[in-house]
């Protein structure tokens, strides 16, 4: 048996999930009572495939600066360093269906999108590093799989 970890996604079995998928990864309750919920926006299949990193940072950059147009909780978007998909955090919205459509509204902006947000040295660390096509491709494939996002195991 493995050693239980401090972080949830290493206690993920990762060899036994089918991305693409969206699961509630956790929560976490604050001292005046709000609730942070923590989801795995899984695009990718764990050690068989990854974004691109110019094509993710993109998704990132649009994901984040598009997503608060349709919900005001959104506390963070972040890509995981594994390179398979992001966590995404809300305050006090305890609704999978809710992120679901989040998510959907979200990736088709991405797909409208003339540019990437803040691409450029003063906002961004690398602004080099950004690809609108690849973002848009990462945004597609996963719209077009998303009647298997509620599904997260084989």
């Amino acid at each position: 048996m493995t050693k239980k970890m401090n972080v949830e996604s290493f206690n993920l079995d990762h060899t036994k999930v089918k991305a693409p998928y969206v699961r509630l990864a956790g929560t976490t309750k604050g001292e005046n009572g709000d609730i942070i919920y923590k989801y795995d926006l899984r695009f990718c299949q764990p050690n068989q495939e990854h974004m691109e990193m110019p094509a993710l940072h993109s998704l990132e950059h649009l994901m984040a600066e598009l997503s608060r147009n349709h919900q005001s909780n959104i506390v963070d978007i972040s890509p995981m360093g594994c390179q398979t998909g992001f966590y995404l955090a809300v305050i006090n919205d305890d609704s999978y269906e809710n992120i679901l459509i989040l998510l959907e509204k979200t990736l088709q902006d991405v797909l409208d999108a003339e540019e990437v947000p803040a691409c450029n040295e003063v906002q961004c660390g690398w602004a080099a590093s950004h690809s609108l096509e690849g973002a848009k491709a990462l945004a597609k494939e996963m719209l077009s799989e998303k009647d298997q996002w509620s599904s997260v195991f084989s």
